[in-house]
């Protein structure tokens, strides 16, 4: 008969021995509630995101960011619900090129828009073929303007034996000069192969997961396809860039000069970007925009906020009393440039004072009247 070992408890002193996790009552209380809440109404705790977004619309002494900072925080964390159809270039504003175009004016148009990137099409912009970076255009110049090896040998002199100097054989070394001449202009780009690969997004793509798949695919252009196939919109990795950052100029930038300038007939044209303090600077106390100065601190900023989306191109903006504001040009993410003005209804009133101070319209004759004006049709 096989005898089973006995189980012995183990002694007090084994128990003093053993590490032992001793719950906390208040610990357990939470635990308890927020499990209560959670089920009866849905409620869950606060997340970091939340408390971070809370922390960035505190008082800046007190949230330890600087506004700058802050700024940024907050368009990264907003880069989430951000889509790109926001932020795309309309299809009217993209500088396009043809695949047969000639290298000749392919430089041209590069000159004229001011971009290091072109898309490139077969027939039409919604058949696209890629794009052509400016640094392969300028790469396959240099390869077909330079020497080739043959002619190197050709021009390469003789060393004189009686001076072997190092001097005179880095003089009689032969150059490799660049023969523009030997560059055919009249190829086609599509008989250049340059042509690279872009990236294809829908309008609703987040802006973060199409600035993660260019940082993956190295490439920094993609163009907005429609539910049609259809080109829509254009999106650069400096458009994502400036989500976080702000607007970004370069060397190539035009300085835009004053803000604010005042015109013969009483308006005055405004940069989008121009500060509200400049701006009332220019216009007078009258343009005092009140308590929205608090939150914006741009003109393109105030008309964003008093019109409840970014105002397109024509669209008319009431400013403060008595002024009204119309876009003369704005892109999907910002305002450009704006024409301020007394409203219609005050230059009515203007006039009409004016008018009555000094002496009163001579009455139209009988003749006058009835003859016809430059707006009325004269009948056959």
């Amino acid at each position: 008969m096989v005898q089973l070992p006995t189980r012995t408890d183990p002694s007090e002193s084994d128990h003093r021995a053993l590490p032992m996790v001793i719950p906390h009552p208040v610990q357990h209380e939470e635990r308890w509630l927020l499990r209560v809440m959670r089920i009866l109404f849905g409620w869950r705790a606060a997340s970091t995101r939340t408390d971070l977004e809370q922390v960035l619309t505190t008082a800046q002494p007190q949230s330890g960011f600087s506004p700058e900072e802050a700024t940024m925080l907050k368009n990264i964390l907003s880069l989430r619900d951000t889509r790109i159809e926001r932020i795309m270039v309309p299809r009217a504003d993209i500088v396009a090129v043809q695949q047969d175009i000639s290298l000749r004016e392919l430089v041209k148009t590069f000159e004229g828009a001011a971009h290091s990137r072109l898309v490139v099409y077969n027939d039409t912009l919604d058949d696209p073929s890629g794009m052509v970076h400016i640094r392969d255009l300028i790469a396959f110049m240099a390869a077909h303007a330079s020497p080739r090896p043959s002619d190197l040998d050709a021009r390469q002199p003789r060393l004189q034996l009686d001076d072997p100097g190092p001097d005179r054989e880095q003089d009689q070394a032969p150059r490799a000069e660049l023969d523009l001449a030997k560059i055919d202009l009249s190829m086609p780009l599509v008989a250049a192969k340059i042509i690279r690969e872009t990236l294809y997004a829908p309008p609703s793509m987040p802006a973060l997961d199409l600035l993660a798949k260019m940082q993956a695919t190295r490439v920094h252009l993609a163009l907005v396809i429609d539910e049609y196939g259809g080109t829509d919109g254009l999106v650069s990795i400096e458009d994502l860039v400036e989500l976080i950052v702000g607007d970004i100029a370069d060397e190539h930038d035009e300085d835009e000069g004053q803000m604010v300038i005042r015109q013969t007939d009483g308006s005055f044209l405004a940069n989008g970007r121009a500060s509200l303090e400049d701006v009332r600077a220019v216009i007078g106390e009258q343009f005092d925009v009140g308590e929205v100065a608090e939150e914006v601190d741009t003109l393109g900023g105030y008309l964003v906020t008093k019109a409840g989306h970014v105002p397109v191109r024509g669209e008319l903006v009431p400013g403060p009393e008595p002024f009204e504001a119309e876009v003369l040009d704005a892109d999907p993410r910002r305002v450009k440039r704006v024409r301020i003005y007394l409203r219609k209804d005050r230059r009515v009133g203007a006039v009409r004072d004016t008018l009555g101070r000094g002496q009163p319209a001579r009455p139209a004759s009988r003749d006058e009247s009835s003859r016809p004006t430059q707006n009325t049709a004269r009948t056959p």
